[in-house]
């Protein structure tokens, strides 16, 4: 990968289309549209033009061309777009044009992106919100994407870096002039005292729910005995047969997990096994081991089983199932009580569900931190904290210098090659 090349891709949607839009960026992206049209259009001013072949002059495409100098582009280089007709021979006649010129190849998956971070564009936090927003599938995850990507984490952690740069220079200077009757202990107190504020300044951003949680949605578990109702809940749930259900106990005997939104809110729900003391099926056994082990790890836990019996779980919701039927498990008056058959009920449970998921998700104007940045975070905490502590200057001074290269690390102003690898092969080609 040469970011030396001029790259080229079809950054709208397959064909057949109404418009296909392809992006050009690099050195000599104009050079192209000369070569494509004639002559270079206004810049940022859409212009209708005739694009031919420059070999021997045949029509392309009539198409609308813009042309944007960098670096005040996208990618921070001199970057063009041909808004096609959005037919697959179109757009098959340009690319293959544009791949026979001197100096331009097709990009590579997420290289325009990479191209911005690279230049300055963007930084790495934003960068991950943009692959975010890409993938986001419901509004919770859309909102909190675009606020990541938009740059408020980014802001917020440049405004920490310039604090912990004021820490270290005024620290700096404490022991370059700590032979002066005027340094005196309450100068390094202070020093001290800024470190803890800025300490617990990132600890609190850290005590937000993760990014995990809403991009792979909040595991909701339906658990109870067999023959409790749990398949035929989930179905009623996702609005569709996803779980075989019969009368017959154990028959589900593996994790059933079902995606869904409510709310704009991302859930996992997850049909178990049915719980029970002894089963003579080794199958079986396996699927309750899961499903014990499913319940350690939810969010919630929609329990089918006797009233008070289920598992201690500090969002535990008690579910009186089968109201329809007479003889039904009947459970005191906090339980829910529905009929998965007659979907009496179950509105208010996804409305409980919602619920609950707000107060776990961070909120949907704010963002959420991924693992790295999580790590990295809780890192430059921890160097505060010893730096607040430390006894000798010097030693103050170098736990101030790992909390800099931390955050400069959450930036991506130190970043491996291999971990930017893998953050922009999560964009399309195009992106």
């Amino acid at each position: 990968m040469d970011s030396a090349d001029t790259i080229f891709a079809l950054s709208s949607g397959a064909p057949p289309a109404a418009i296909a839009v392809v992006r050009i960026s690099g050195p000599k992206a104009f050079d192209a549209i000369k070569a494509l049209t004639g002559s270079l259009p206004p810049p940022r001013k859409a212009s209708l033009r005739k694009l031919t072949d420059p070999k021997d002059g045949s029509l392309l495409d009539q198409a609308l061309i813009l042309i944007f100098p960098g670096p005040a582009t996208a990618t921070g280089e001199n970057l063009a777009e041909l808004h096609l007709h959005g037919g697959r021979a179109v757009v098959r006649g340009v690319e293959s044009t544009l791949a026979a010129m001197a100096g331009l190849r097709r990009a590579e998956a997420g290289e325009f992106t990479r191209r911005a971070f690279a230049n300055g564009r963007i930084d790495l936090n934003e960068a991950e919100g943009l692959a975010d927003l890409l993938a986001a599938e419901t509004e919770w995850q859309r909102r909190s994407a675009a606020r990541m990507a938009g740059g408020a984490f980014s802001r917020a952690s440049e405004g920490w870096r310039n604090e912990l740069l004021s820490l270290s220079a005024q620290l700096e200077a404490e022991i370059d002039f700590s032979d002066e009757d005027d340094v005196g202990e309450e100068d390094y107190q202070k020093i001290s005292n800024g470190c803890l504020a800025l300490h617990d300044a990132i600890k609190g951003q850290l005590s937000h729910p993760s990014a995990e949680k809403l991009r792979d949605g909040l595991r909701v578990v339906l658990a109870g005995p067999p023959n409790s109702g749990k398949s035929t809940l989930l179905n009623a749930l996702v609005a569709r047969e996803a779980a075989i259900v019969s009368d017959i106990a154990g028959t589900t005997r593996d994790l059933i997990e079902i995606p869904v939104a409510f709310g704009g809110i991302p859930f996992l729900l997850t049909d178990t096994a049915g719980l029970r003391d002894q089963s003579g099926d080794a199958i079986e056994l396996i699927g309750i081991e899961r499903a014990e082990g499913a319940i350690a790890d939810a969010d919630m836990v929609l329990w089918l089983g006797d009233d008070g019996e289920g598992p201690n779980h500090p969002r535990l919701i008690e579910i009186e199932a089968k109201i329809d039927v007479g003889d039904h498990n009947a459970k005191s008056a906090g339980a829910l009580r529905l009929s998965a058959k007659t979907g009496a009920g179950v509105s208010e449970l996804i409305d409980l569900l919602v619920e609950a998921g707000r107060e776990l998700l961070p909120p949907p104007d704010s963002f959420a931190l991924n693992q790295r940045q999580r790590k990295l975070l809780s890192d430059t905490a921890l160097f505060l904290r010893h730096a607040a502590h430390a006894k000798d200057p010097l030693i103050m001074a170098e736990e101030l210098r790992q909390a800099r290269l931390a955050l400069d690390a959450l930036t991506g102003r130190a970043s491996t090659e291999d971990m930017l690898d893998a953050l922009f092969g999560r964009f399309c080609i195009g992106k």
